[in-house]
């Protein structure tokens, strides 16, 4: 074979195999959410298109192939399996497992809970009560949701379950009597479930610090990098804050926070890292 003929044809493909590679490189996959009603996926996929649309190179996100909850999806993140980016809360387990972007997502929003109740147990939230009083009540959470370990620190009676949709059955049922949920997340949620009975208690609020954030696999450096660029980039003109307005200002109205009585809360699981000084990442009050 001639030398040069081969050397051309080694040398094109590499350059078809590289091509190959840096086409799977641009394709980011999230975690398919557990229900087609949940509607928790829509502001976080569209500021990753956001963010992708500042940065060079073309980015593709696609679903995984199968529904993937948060803690498989975490899993399977950490093991650089099946998907490439997952949104949620941080934890200093989260972080020391997982790559985190610091920049919040929700601005923090997610650390202002409202609650989910049965309808007919309402009249026992209605009068103003001392957070003493508030803790003798039964919570549900996620098992291993960073918030369970924040409202137990905090003295409440939480109970742990691994499934997102028994969580509403047992509110439902009456068999717990608080379902905390993120001002960001409860509106859509009590929307669907109005039929069993679930509503939003319209009287309190807690409130923690807390960040969800984008997470990538450990060592997948050049995604990370990518994610924080672009979010950087739409926070300087703009534009981040403007999909957020979109998202969740009438969200806010809605939740009336100065007419709500407020629960400072700690969160001792806040990693040291957390952005908490750089004020434009935040949601305030004053808002």
């Amino acid at each position: 074979m001639n030398t040069k003929f081969y050397l051309l044809a080694v040398i094109a493909l590499v350059t078809a195999l590289s091509s190959i590679v840096l086409a799977e490189d641009k394709v980011v996959r999230y975690p398919r959410p557990e229900t087609l009603l949940d509607q928790r996926v829509e502001y976080p996929l569209q500021l990753l298109r956001l963010a992708f649309s500042k940065v060079s190179g073309e980015y593709e996100l696609i679903p995984t192939s199968q529904v993937m909850p948060q803690g498989r999806a975490l899993v399977q993140l950490n093991h650089g399996v099946d998907v490439d980016v997952v949104w949620s809360m941080t934890s200093t387990e989260r972080e020391f497992k997982l790559l985190p972007v610091r920049i919040p997502i929700y601005k923090g929003l997610i650390g202002w809970r409202l609650f989910l109740v049965n309808k007919q147990e309402l009249g026992h939230f209605q009068d103003e009560m001392s957070i003493s009083k508030l803790r003798s009540f039964q919570l549900v959470q996620g098992h291993d949701w960073p918030d369970t370990q924040i409202l137990r620190a905090n003295g409440f009676n939480v109970l742990g379950i691994p499934s997102y949709n028994s969580m509403f059955a047992m509110i439902s049922r009456s068999r717990v009597d608080l379902f905390p949920r993120s001002i960001v997340e409860i509106w859509a949620e009590a929307e669907s479930h109005k039929a069993n009975g679930i509503v939003v208690e319209p009287t309190k609020v807690l409130i923690y610090p807390a960040a969800l954030y984008y997470f990538v696999t450990p060592g997948n450096t050049q995604l990370s990098v990518a994610l924080e660029k672009g979010l950087r980039a739409a926070l300087e003109d703009g534009s981040f804050d403007a999909l957020f307005q979109q998202y969740h200002s009438n969200l806010i109205n809605r939740a009336r926070l100065d007419k709500r009585h407020k629960y400072y809360l700690d969160n001792p699981t806040l990693p040291i890292g957390t952005p908490i000084k750089e004020e434009q990442l935040w949601f305030s009050i004053k808002q």
